[in-house]
């Protein structure tokens, strides 16, 4: 009997000469799955579906882990206000994460002995990918024809239609990876380190101009409602609110980042949903939570992103962050106030039973109910005291030098 190989599929170029190469070259039962995390519409689920049974697979499934991916990631990246450089909310990254977790989940469900996934030599998806797969599936050979090859895209072509498959894999001027949590653009720009995207280049054209008012709902740090219309999951607000605000051309930048395999490198993305979240999220945050909480929240939320990026998400301090994460979301809770403009947005407030900035409290710079003058000269007195004690001594031991 023919061994059995699960093959990560998009319908791409790649993987669908991998389709081919596995079984004509290697002899194995190919068994191609497609992972959603959010990018394909049904009519393409529809259409790579048959485009792999044309290849010859033995099976083929879409998962749709849309879900899944906010529950096992969107959502702790949200939680953590996370952008990678300050820039990027790990649109790819997390996405080819969660696509690795669910191909190692199927390849021990039908028993495979196999895994392959088209990924090149060149960039960070073979890390995340044969390391998810390292770890969940360590007896399982991982297969990576165009990396192990070094195919050319000429070679991957003419050796399809020498197959009979003559199909238009015509190479687009611009490389789009969409999914919940954003969409990536690569072109000849992103190859450069001083030229930007064209706007013909963005998926998504700009064509609102007139600012329109916006209201997120949060509750216990999860969006919940867009402009008072609440949904079943968080996801579907994510989704509702990406259609919101793509018009605008908001969420639009070039990250530049440094690669798993030490390569610096550029990539345009378009996110407009998970910028106006995290940033919405984080005003947030800084009316509810305590300054310590902010502080070792974006202590750990930086290393978890760093991680995250690097495919380390199945490491068990990655559970321990989370778990920190979670915990401080409790009083999180109430309304971010947004004006969306052209290639811009602007937050005007908050409002929370959690506010800290409570008036009955005082009022900063203008007034106080909870303390006295002669409070303060005490406190500053002693909250200064180590401090002074060491100039002091220093000080004197200057002057006896």
């Amino acid at each position: 009997m023919k061994k059995k190989i699960v093959l990560g599929f998009s319908g791409g170029l790649d993987t669908t000469f991998c389709a081919i190469y596995l079984s004509q070259e290697k002899g194995y039962e190919v068994h191609s799955v497609l992972v959603n995390t959010g990018g394909f519409t049904d009519e393409e689920l529809n259409h790579i579906s048959q485009h792999a049974k044309n290849l010859g697979v033995t099976t083929h499934i879409n998962i749709d882990a849309t879900k899944s991916y906010y529950e096992r990631m969107v959502k702790y990246l949200v939680f953590g206000n996370v952008l990678k450089n300050n820039t990027y909310p790990l649109s790819v990254s997390a996405e080819r994460l969660s696509q690795a977790l669910h191909i190692a989940e199927h390849a021990q469900k039908i028993g495979a002995s196999a895994v392959a996934h088209g990924s090149t030599g060149a960039g960070n998806d073979q890390v995340r990918f044969d390391m998810v797969f390292q770890i969940l599936i360590p007896q399982l050979e991982i297969i990576t024809p165009i990396r192990d090859l070094k195919l050319s895209r000429e070679e991957e072509i003419t050796y399809l239609k020498n197959n009979g498959v003559d199909l238009n894999f015509e190479k687009a001027a611009y490389s789009i990876n969409k999914g919940l949590w954003g969409t990536s653009v690569g072109g000849k720009e992103t190859l450069t380190s001083n030229e930007m995207l064209p706007e013909s280049a963005w998926p998504t054209q700009v064509s609102k101009s007139i600012p329109e008012e916006l209201k997120l709902t949060f509750c216990k740090g999860e969006l919940i409602s867009v402009n008072n219309q609440t949904f079943e999951h968080p996801v579907h607000a994510i989704q509702h609110l990406q259609q919101l605000a793509a018009p605008f051309g908001i969420g639009r930048d070039v990250h530049v980042g440094d690669t798993i395999i030490g390569i610096k490198g550029r990539v345009g993305f378009e996110a407009p949903a998970p910028m106006i979240i995290i940033k919405a999220h984080h005003q947030l945050e800084k009316h509810v939570l305590t300054k310590w909480q902010l502080l070792w929240k974006d202590t750990l939320a930086q290393f978890y992103g760093n991680w995250l990026h690097e495919g380390q998400i199945l490491d068990p301090v990655m559970r321990d962050i989370e778990a920190y994460l979670s915990n401080s979301q409790q009083h999180v809770t109430g309304d971010v106030f947004i004006t969306l403009h052209p290639y811009r947005f602007v937050i005007n407030g908050i409002q929370s039973e959690h506010d800290l900035m409570s008036n009955k409290f005082g009022s900063y710079g203008e007034m106080n109910n909870a303390w006295t003058g002669t409070d303060v000269r005490g406190f500053s007195k002693i909250f200064a005291n180590q401090t002074s004690i060491f100039h002091q001594i220093h000080q004197t031991a200057t002057h006896e030098n």
